[in-house]
């Protein structure tokens, strides 16, 4: 499985899209401007990314990882 499918889960998860599938999340869409992510909301899909990969997301960072292709890259750069 890839690393963005894997974080796809966690987002559509962590935000219950109902009928979307990390084979239809489009790595473009933003969570907030489009789906209305709040703050909290957003940290939590942060905070689970951190415990899932064994990372630390420096909290000046969340508002650039708007979008699931922002977020796949910059956990790529974090864990390679």
């Amino acid at each position: 499985m890839s690393l963005k499918t894997d974080i796809s889960k966690i987002v559509i998860d962590e935000l219950k899209l109902d009928g979307v599938t990390p084979e239809t999340f489009e790595g473009d869409v933003d969570l907030v401007e489009e789906l209305g992510v709040d703050s909290m909301e957003l940290t939590t899909i942060v905070v689970k990314l951190q415990d899932k990969y064994s990372i630390k997301i420096d909290e000046d960072d969340y508002p650039g990882l708007t979008t699931l292709d922002k977020i796949t890259s910059y956990i790529e750069g974090k864990i390679s």
